[in-house]
């Protein structure tokens, strides 16, 4: 697709995977318009920092108020939908606040982009949907299991899309990352979690150090949305983003230590353990799909994308509390 001049929305657009993506519209010409969640301090998030600042519009609302989603969707070419609650932790305090983000707040752009003649609809799913692998690499066609409030809400929220495309003909495509990381991500990520306590010189407080996931940098996967967007082959389908490199929690802990130059211990800490049927223990992605449709492939190794992140979070170690367990 060519961007110059597309009118495009990205919800959740001050957010982690969100202000990347920004960034690219921007750069590649599109007029972007960034939904951000109001509040009263009219913050907007990571787009405060972001070189594309000032070529954003930024459009203030909540996902969960059908009128704030129809006007920010209104007029738009492209929708890119990112916004949701995804701490899964915090999923078990609050589940019911899972139930009007993730799965109100994604029927809420449905319904605002069916009355849209929008060319597409981008929405994002998780890897967590798959639940523990029941085998790998993981393809599109695996089960789904909610074993979180969290997964379970993102499971709603694709069969609501997938609805809307058998039934209303609504042109979307549902993307599922696998453990997308980088500059920014906050604390309530194992690698964002590793690296700032390893930079404090701390020991390393963690969950389980057994289950295994495949993490995929944030250029790739804003890259793989990108490509969505732009692919009529796409639409109606799910597409898994991930690297088919898989690599367990202890594993990426020794790993990120010795790029950090840290000799930090590593712990479990009960308090971070997940319920034991919650605890999803492997997930590894199948992206062949990716390949064959949208011409995805990864283009960052972990080695790589780790050392650039150990980079930033040097840099803006001040922004994180390490000595705290961000739920």
């Amino acid at each position: 697709m060519k961007w110059q001049g597309k009118k495009v929305l990205v919800t959740g657009a001050g957010g982690f995977v969100g202000s990347h993506l920004v960034e690219r519209l921007v750069r590649e010409g599109a007029s972007t318009r960034a939904m951000v969640r109001y509040t009263s301090h009219a913050r907007r998030g990571w787009l405060e920092e972001s070189p594309a600042k000032d070529a954003v519009e930024v459009v203030y609302g909540d996902l969960t108020d059908r009128d704030s989603v129809k006007k920010a969707v209104s007029g738009q070419d492209v929708v890119f939908h990112l916004a949701a609650l995804v701490s899964i932790p915090y999923s078990y305090q609050t589940p019911h606040s899972y139930v009007r983000t993730n799965i109100e707040g994604t029927l809420n752009v449905l319904l605002a982009a069916r009355e849209t003649d929008l060319e597409c609809l981008v929405h994002t799913s998780t890897s967590e949907v798959y639940g523990t692998a029941k085998y790998v690499p993981i393809d599109e066609s695996h089960p789904l299991q909610g074993q979180s409030p969290y997964s379970t809400s993102k499971i709603a929220a694709d069969k609501l899309v997938e609805a809307f495309h058998l039934s209303f003909g609504v042109r979307c495509v549902t993307v599922r990352p696998f453990n997308t990381y980088g500059p920014r991500q906050s604390a309530r990520a194992v690698i964002p979690t590793i690296i700032t306590q390893a930079l404090s010189g701390t020991d390393i407080k963690l969950g389980s150090l057994s289950p295994v996931r495949d993490f995929t940098y944030v250029e790739d996967t804003v890259d793989g949305f990108a490509r969505a967007a732009a692919s009529p082959a796409a639409l109606g389908t799910v597409i898994n983003l991930g690297t088919g490199r898989e690599i367990d929690i202890g594993s990426l802990a020794t790993l990120i230590c010795s790029i950090a130059g840290s000799r930090s211990n590593i712990l479990v800490d009960p308090e971070r353990l997940r319920p034991t049927g919650s605890e999803v223990e492997r997930l590894c992605a199948d992206n062949r799909r990716a390949h064959a449709i949208l011409g995805w492939t990864p283009a960052w190794s972990l080695e790589r994308g780790l050392t650039a992140s150990v980079e930033w979070m040097r840099s803006n170690l001040s922004k994180y509390r390490p000595h705290e367990y961000s739920v």
